[in-house]
């Protein structure tokens, strides 16, 4: 069987060269597809045997359904720039391949975050990640949904995820991902509701902290619940802005 590994760029150049080499031995064909690098990324990619492509950026699904079309493995392994494929999952991923029972394989990821990786919070996040090509599409907007043709399985063996340089960046994303949610529920029509604004950011904290253990993981536990807890009240938050500018237009000083 052959596989193919799909990854997106722009702008990944102290990631990409960890992500490439980390399924060197297990991948027939590495496709980079890239929106616009300025910095080095495309330069790595190509000197590690990637073959890169160009497409302009409009949404995830559309990149990545498009990156589908031009690999020509039986399978398709998606992984993020600032992932690494671990090796016990490359050993589990080669095994499975030479005789695969399902069409789409889940796979669990582990973030690496304040200087380690994570035992509980945040761990697994099981991702669909390998399947066979053309079992597979990407919808939705902000946060995709995988859909899948056909039996899923899941595979041993971690995902590690890169997924913040430091605080600063987790929570200027944190503030990214709030507002555009905020434009997309605003977009679809969904109404602001004071109730949710007050009790939602709790509720995530709680599920972050105690059902999910963070607790268990000292203080960076609890930064990780804050950062819930932020996201969701600003995501309301800037629902009700959003709102108000519906409803005053430029009477308003927003």
């Amino acid at each position: 069987m052959k596989l193919t590994v799909l990854i997106l760029t722009k702008n990944e150049e102290k990631n990409i060269e960890r992500a490439i080499k980390s399924v060197l031995d297990i991948a027939e064909e590495i496709v980079v597809l890239d929106s616009g690098s300025t910095d080095r990324t495309v330069e790595i990619a190509k000197n590690l045997g990637a073959k890169v492509f160009f497409r302009e950026f409009d949404t995830y699904p559309d990149q990545i359904n498009y990156g589908f079309s031009i690999c020509n493995g039986d399978w398709i392994l998606v992984l993020d720039a600032d992932e690494e494929v671990s090796e016990k999952l490359r050993e589990n991923i080669k095994r499975e391949l030479e005789n695969p029972k399902f069409d789409c394989y889940e796979i669990p990821r582990r973030t690496y975050y304040l200087g380690r990786f994570l035992k509980y919070v945040w761990y697994p996040e099981y991702r669909k990640r390998l399947f066979r090509k053309g079992k597979v599409r990407y919808e939705g907007k902000l946060h995709e949904e995988v859909i899948c043709d056909g039996k899923v399985g899941r595979l041993e063996g971690d995902l590690y995820h890169y997924s913040y340089k430091n605080l600063y960046h987790q929570f200027i994303k944190t503030i990214d991902y709030a507002r555009s949610m905020a434009e997309i529920m605003h977009s679809e029509g969904k109404k602001f509701k004071l109730y949710k604004l007050i009790i939602n950011p709790f509720v995530i904290f709680f599920k972050l902290y105690f059902l999910k253990l963070g607790f268990l993981e000292g203080t960076r536990g609890l930064i990780i619940a804050f950062s819930g807890f932020l996201y969701v009240f600003l995501k309301y938050a800037f629902l009700y802005e959003l709102k108000l500018k519906e409803k005053y237009k430029d009477k308003l000083w927003l």
